[in-house]
């Protein structure tokens, strides 16, 4: 067996001394065939957009920014770019290293940006305020924000000067963004569908086109976050700076809310001396076992949007019980009507079995606005004290 396999490993060797013999060194332009492969180009983009509506959704600024960047399979010297938009009136070209500069400064300045970012958050709100106390006391809060940012302004130090100094003459002498940039930004003049083709050029002279269509939509208003006052339960947290933790969480009859036909049906308040031990500051809502108390409050929504709406829960554990949740349409009057199906847009029941005595738990649900401009959350229990911290909301995207 060994000499058998040693007879085919010989006439496997002389058959490649054979073959290697038959290779003739001297054969012409062996290994240096010429490099037929051409460029394909790619190119990848994303929209950078903004704009600016104020809180009647009137559009007041839109910038339809796109930023590409184009590519190519080899690695060569000399590859040109060449882009092309059909249509291209009004297009214009912008440098990519224009809003990295910018965000360069506001972080360089980022007190007084920030200072300036809340007096536009409240300068947005106040045209749109119905209620007089609120808009006065927004307009006062804008006055004491800018004496805070003309003090921020004053205070800069040298070293924050000289940078932003810095970052403006980056700007001034930028180049001209071009057509043969490999990386720039299409300012679009408007919505509409663009045809973008690159062109990719390499060191020896050929090329290839790509082109593909793009959708340029117009600009929508973002959906703002709804408020929830006392979120947290804490005092003096209203906009003016008052409030028990409970006065927005109210019903406007107890007579025609009170889940036991009348009688105070506000929710109490738990203090804690110290910070961390419920989910926000040093309150939460306490509902006592008998079921009497419930926490009321309308909520502004937008038509249309969804929304994710977030609490924490506790128990006692002394009895069976549970609590219910819910989000109910504004038409709602009374608690009989809270419990039809027609006026429950969503509601989550949390049981205490299983749960750990005064340790809270997240629960969060979902809801879609629909044609309601507002929505009341509701809150309820039965059998075992609880209590409720912690709201927020979100926009689902």
């Amino acid at each position: 067996m060994k000499k058998y396999l040693f007879n085919v490993r010989y006439i496997a060797a002389v058959a490649l001394l054979s073959f290697a013999s038959c290779v003739n060194d001297d054969l012409p332009d062996v290994g240096d065939l010429e490099d037929i492969t051409g460029p394909t180009p790619f190119y990848s983009f994303s929209d950078v957009s903004s704009s600016e509506f104020d809180c009647n959704d009137v559009e007041l600024s839109a910038n339809y920014d796109y930023f590409f960047q184009a590519g190519t399979n080899l690695a060569v010297n000399g590859t040109q770019y060449d882009w092309t938009v059909t249509p291209d009136t009004g297009l214009v070209l912008i440098n990519k290293d224009l809003p990295i500069l910018e965000q360069s400064i506001d972080a360089a300045d980022a007190t007084v940006v920030g200072i300036q970012s809340e007096i536009d958050k409240l300068e947005f709100k106040i045209p749109c305020e119905s209620d007089p106390a609120k808009k006065a006391v927004m307009e006062q809060e804008v006055i004491k924000l800018k004496a805070q940012k003309a003090v921020a302004e004053a205070s800069r130090s040298e070293e924050t000067i000289a940078l932003i100094a810095y970052y403006n003459e980056q700007i001034k002498n930028l180049p001209a963004a071009t057509l043969q940039d490999r990386e720039v930004i299409f300012g679009f003049p408007g919505p509409g569908v663009y045809d973008v083709s690159l062109k990719v050029t390499d060191n020896l002279g050929k090329s290839d086109v790509t082109l593909k269509t793009i959708t340029v939509d117009q600009a929508v208003p973002t959906v703002p976050v709804p408020e929830i006052s006392e979120a947290g339960f804490e005092d003096n947290d209203l906009f003016d700076g008052t409030g028990d933790g409970r006065d927005s969480w109210r019903v406007p009859s107890n007579a025609a809310w009170s889940p036991l036909g009348g009688g105070t049906t506000v929710p109490q308040i738990n203090s804690n001396s110290e910070l961390g031990s419920v989910p926000e500051g040093y309150q939460s809502a306490k509902f006592p076992s008998g079921g009497d108390r419930v926490a009321y409050q309308e909520i502004e929504v937008t038509p249309g949007a969804t929304y994710v709406i977030s609490y924490f829960t506790a128990f006692n554990l002394d009895n069976p019980g549970e609590m219910t949740l819910s989000i109910l349409t504004p038409n709602t009057s009374s608690y009989a009507e809270s419990l039809l199906t027609s006026n429950i847009i969503a509601s989550r029941t949390e049981s205490n079995d299983g749960r750990i005595a005064d340790v809270f738990k997240k629960h969060a649900i979902t809801f879609e606005a629909g044609t309601n401009e507002s929505v009341i959350i509701f809150a309820t229990n039965s059998g075992d004290e609880y209590r409720l911290d912690a709201f927020e909301i979100s926009v689902k995207q």
